[in-house]
């Protein structure tokens, strides 16, 4: 078997989101004979489960349409599609999105062409189920590409793209592992586990053109923002370190660590609880508490070199405000927001 591609769902069917995608998957250009499709239901409500078992009966020679007994998010259903897969490969797509014909066969031919073991290319965002190009995102770069060194580590745990629009050979997700591979029951899953592909990676090529449909709606993961999010966010980042420092590469890449811990752990969960529009609750005793922690495990984060180069302005003088007085960075960024919406309403 060439390839596994594995699909965890969870509440698709709605808009034919989820047949966009399984479509695009049994329609792949390769030979039906080389890529298998793993479809997992994470006990959806709605009638997903049963649109993968048509799939299925229509596909049954390399489509398996399996129902989770429990919601463990999409780590989980991942972990249930790792432990029965048999590709060479492994790939991964969510299940509201979609790809062209020729996806996985160019990302195979590539690997075939250069001897890489992880291949990726560009995507870009729709809010509509069309084939329609929309906005293009280069998820990586040509400095990142060949064999890598440690310059293109470092890039590649800077920027390291979308695990969904990449292939990877077998051994870098299940190399000396025993049981699951991705944490379960949160989002944010993939962060805690892409740096040590990435390391695990010797050769690394990229195709600069989009063929990932990536479906961009208000209900996605990216769009929502609640406590259990922002939760997991510090999750992932503990996860993300405790990683480093279990597969042994935290001194070795230690600024570019403790940068992905920065923007994911604190940066990103900060500036996404603290607009009062969020409504999240105790946000004030959440922001003291993530600040907190920031400075306990990275003391000295404000020094990073990618943190002075990567980090905006205002977003440093806030956070420097934070670190001073957490009272007095809640009352300004709350009276700074209420000032310039008001501005707002009035230029309307």
């Amino acid at each position: 078997m060439k390839l596994s591609v594995i699909v965890p769902v969870y509440n698709q069917a709605a808009d034919d989101k989820l047949k966009w995608c399984l479509d695009s998957l049994v329609s792949q250009t390769l030979p039906k004979d080389q890529y298998e499709i793993i479809a997992i239901d994470d006990c959806s409500t709605d009638n997903s489960f049963k649109i993968m078992q048509e799939y299925e009966r229509s596909n049954s020679s390399f489509f398996h349409a399996i129902h989770s007994e429990t919601n463990h998010h999409q780590g989980g259903a991942k972990n249930i599609g790792l432990a029965i897969a048999k590709g060479e490969w492994i790939g991964f797509i969510d299940a509201d999105d979609w790809i062209t014909p020729d996806f996985y066969e160019r990302l195979l031919r590539k690997a075939e062409e250069t001897g890489a073991d992880m291949v990726g290319c560009d995507y870009h965002l729709t809010p509509e189920h069309s084939d329609k190009i929309g906005k293009v995102v280069h998820n990586n770069n040509d400095a990142q590409t060949g064999i890598l060194d440690r310059e293109k580590y470092k890039k590649l745990i800077l920027d390291p793209g979308s695990l969904v629009v990449k292939i990877y050979k077998r051994d870098i997700i299940l190399k000396g592992t025993s049981g699951k591979i991705f944490p379960e029951d949160i989002f944010y899953e993939d962060n805690a586990v892409a740096n040590t592909w990435m390391l695990r990676a010797e050769h690394f090529e990229y195709i600069p053109e989009p063929m990932y449909y990536y479906y961009q709606h208000d209900a996605s993961t990216v769009h929502t923002i609640s406590r259990k999010n922002l939760e997991d966010r510090k999750v992932a980042g503990r996860l993300l370190l405790m990683e480093a420092m279990k597969q042994g590469y935290l001194e070795d890449f230690r600024p570019e660590i403790e940068f992905k811990y920065t923007v994911l752990f604190y940066i990103n969960t900060l500036f996404s609880a603290m607009p009062r529009s969020q409504h999240i609750r105790g946000c004030y005793s959440f922001s003291r508490d993530l600040a907190k922690e920031m400075k306990r495990t990275f003391p000295n984060f404000q020094n990073n070199i990618y943190y002075k180069q990567r980090i905006g302005e205002e977003e440093k003088k806030l956070i420097s405000m934070q670190m001073k007085s957490h009272l007095l960075f809640y009352i300004y960024y709350r009276m700074l927001w209420a000032y310039r919406d008001l501005r707002k309403k009035i230029n309307r």
